[in-house]
């Protein structure tokens, strides 16, 4: 009882901020993260009324099922950005920026946090400094889908957009795992070269292979139906299955196994959407069945956002010193990487902007970091406070950059009036 209330509360109070912010012109997922904040651990769930918001941290993190499920489909959807039809004129353009942006932000904060490591070495060590760097190559997918959807963004800067965002998954594995390997070395003394240079390459092909045999077996599957109410409840459970089978992990000798969710379902959609005649209109209904659970899951990211990282003063220095290094990074080096592929001037300028929102892979590697004992402590409050900012800030200022680029398009004067008029004719019937 006290579970199903929590998702109720949340997702109300999740459309509830939507329609207060709405004279603000925010993009939802920011209301999104408000309410989760406002019914979190730290401010209405602190007040320890039962049933009413999340009065700990433990109580968010029994829902984590749903941030699970609601990430396989955000990967699912984009994995649809990857036709092959349509990459033939943004393939290459897309994979140089998305390498390029993630290394250049990852050597931005690599050598402002080296140089804070030399004012305050007592604080910052220099496998902290390594591990933050390598978490700065990732970007939020989940943020930037919600934002090109409610605003029906479209595109050559959306275009190549999301398949970036999608990149920096793979990318920033590969990174993190050596940067995190020479860190460990660092601290415990112990080159691994298994950990640093096999575990995570397969992780990457394990999760690709996974997810395209679970894309053959859906394009198989949907075969059997007629009825396209069938095929998107097939759709929607194969999506639970693949989530579900990319939390595997196990050992084969001392190679590590496991996979990426984001990855795995990515390559289920790519895979389903490049070989079912199908998938546009499933593709389509599928996005309709998933914005509540869209919803619940920023919701619940925003009550997972620890407020108590601002109690330590180090940390702040450090976070804002993360923040603006790794912004610089991914504006900068999405803005040389466009202008070498010769991609139009718009593009160049705002790409950047829409690559800073972080959240869910980076916090998937400030846990691992946490391998590092006392050092992983810091490394995880910064990436908090990190994620607590770009979270809030990251979808206006990519809803800005889209709307700049031209993008979104401005509501025209015909659809605001049958709007109005749609308004009027209700209170009439009122």
């Amino acid at each position: 009882m006290n579970t199903l209330l929590s998702v109720s509360i949340a997702l109300l109070a999740g459309l509830i901020m939507t329609r207060v912010f709405k004279p603000l012109k925010l993009p939802s997922v920011t209301a999104y993260l408000i309410a989760g904040v406002l019914i979190g651990p730290y401010c209405i769930g602190a007040l320890g009324f039962e049933g009413i918001g999340f009065p700990t941290a433990e109580d968010v993190a029994k829902l984590s099922l749903i941030s699970e499920v609601a990430l396989g489909f955000i990967a699912f959807s984009i994995g649809n950005e990857f036709r092959v039809d349509e990459l033939k004129s943004t393939g290459k353009q897309a994979l140089i920026i998305g390498i390029f942006q993630a290394l250049v932000a990852t050597l931005f904060v690599d050598l402002a946090l080296f140089g804070l490591h030399l004012l305050m070495p007592e604080k910052l060590s220099v496998a902290q400094a390594i591990t933050l760097g390598a978490i700065a190559t990732a970007t939020a997918p989940a943020a930037t889908l919600m934002v090109v959807r409610q605003y029906k963004a479209k595109g050559p800067l959306t275009s190549l957009l999301l398949p970036i965002v999608a990149l920096d998954d793979a990318v920033g594995l590969i990174v993190f795992a050596v940067s995190f390997g020479i860190a460990k070395t660092l601290v415990v003394g112990n080159l691994d070269m298994i950990s640093i240079i096999v575990n995570p390459m397969v992780e990457i092909v394990a999760s690709l292979l996974l997810g395209a045999v679970m894309g053959w077996i859906l394009t198989q599957l949907e075969r059997l139906f007629n009825s396209n109410t069938n095929r998107l409840n097939l759709t929607i459970a194969v999506v639970f299955l693949t989530a579900s089978l990319a939390m595997l992990d196990f050992h084969i000798g001392p190679v590590h196994v496991s996979f990426s969710s984001l990855l795995t379902c990515m390559m289920l959609g790519t895979v389903f959407c490049n070989i079912c005649s199908l998938s546009h209109d499933l593709m389509a209904a599928a996005d309709k069945w998933t914005s509540p659970l869209f919803a619940l899951f920023f919701v619940i990211s925003g009550a997972e956002l620890e407020l108590g990282v601002f109690a330590d003063m180090a940390i702040v220095i450090v976070g804002i010193v993360y923040i603006i290094f790794r912004s610089l990074g991914k504006y900068f080096g999405s803005y040389a990487s466009a202008k070498a592929t010769k991609c139009s001037p718009s593009i160049c300028k705002y790409l950047g902007i829409t690559l800073l929102p972080q959240a869910g892979v980076a916090l998937g590697m400030c846990t691992i970091a946490m391998q590092l004992g006392e050092q992983g402590g810091l490394i995880r409050n910064i990436t908090l406070f990190a994620v607590l900012i770009y979270e809030l800030v990251g979808p206006l200022l990519t809803r800005q950059a889209l709307t700049a680029a031209g993008d979104i398009k401005p509501m025209s004067e015909d659809v605001k009036q049958r709007r109005q008029q749609k308004l009027e004719n209700v209170k009439k019937d009122q």
